[in-house]
């Protein structure tokens, strides 16, 4: 099972703050089990650390592309961010 888990970096750029994005993502997380953080940056980007099985992330980058109806995802761009066990649940980080 350890194979099918696996922990990915978003940084989300576009009309991305402002638009609820950040709690977009903390209800797509939750509902899809998966466990990390979310933040906006001062660049205008969000960014946000998820974690799960292999399946629900493809799921959650798909929402992740998509947003919120108020806002315009430009660009998604991932990169592998190994496994941090000590987190737990979804959040939104600031």
């Amino acid at each position: 099972m350890q194979s099918q888990y696996q922990g990915v970096m978003l940084r989300i750029r576009g009309r991305v703050q402002g638009v609820g994005m950040r709690y977009y993502l903390v209800g797509n997380a939750r509902g899809l089990g998966l466990t990390g953080w979310v933040r906006n940056r001062s660049d205008g980007s969000v960014e946000c650390l998820v974690q799960g099985d292999r399946a629900s992330i493809r799921q959650f980058l798909q929402a992740a592309r998509t947003g919120p109806p108020l806002a315009q995802v430009d660009q998604v761009k991932t990169a592998d961010a190994g496994h941090q066990p000590q987190l737990n649940g979804f959040e939104v980080r600031y």
